[in-house]
């Protein structure tokens, strides 16, 4: 038995993390990729591993990574190993990237995507209540979020959209919504 990969993507203040985590409170089946990312442990946000910039840019040369791509100033990557759960038949959620996708979907034929977004004064409010980001910061990642999924993609592949503009416990219901099986 083979579990189904997600990749989770959006434009930062969507809601990604929140919404994983509380598929996972619901769902204790599924799993999630730790990812490993060249930004302090303790910078916060989702649970991943820091690494140093040469340090990642070591294992990715040794192969570590089934995925790796840069965004924000940031290295990411997907450790091969964290993959291990779907070949025992465990669904597996990776926190993405929208530019990544088109190597993700050739890497994984059956993946599935969804697309976390909001409208833009609903990113501006989470992005600034974060308080990670400056002013500018943030009104780039909102003109940002405006961008489309990449081209390049799969004729076929599994897109779904879940808009994020309401209560968690209204988005968490869209999420799980969309980690269901497509029946014809």
């Amino acid at each position: 038995m083979t579990g189904r990969l997600f990749a989770i993507v959006g434009p930062s203040g969507a809601g990604k993390d929140t919404l994983i985590r509380g598929a996972l409170a619901a769902r204790p089946d599924l799993a999630v990729v730790r990812r490993v990312i060249t930004r302090p442990a303790e910078a916060g946000g989702e649970d991943f591993e820091g690494v140093s910039e040469a340090a990642f840019l070591t294992r990715r040369a040794t192969g570590e990574f089934a995925l790796d791509w840069q965004a924000h100033g940031l290295r990411y990557g997907i450790p091969k190993a964290a993959l291990v759960p779907l070949a025992q038949g465990t669904d597996l959620l990776f926190n993405g990237s929208r530019q990544g996708l088109p190597e993700a979907a050739a890497l994984w034929p059956g993946l599935v995507v969804i697309h976390v977004t909001a409208p833009p004064e609903v990113l501006a409010a989470r992005l600034t209540a974060r308080a990670r980001e400056s002013a500018g910061d943030v009104a780039a990642r909102v003109a940002r979020a405006a961008m489309p999924l990449p081209e390049g993609l799969p004729a076929g592949l599994n897109v779904v959209t879940v808009m994020n503009d309401a209560s968690p416990a209204t988005g968490i219901a869209r999420f799980l919504a969309a980690l269901q099986p497509v029946s014809a």
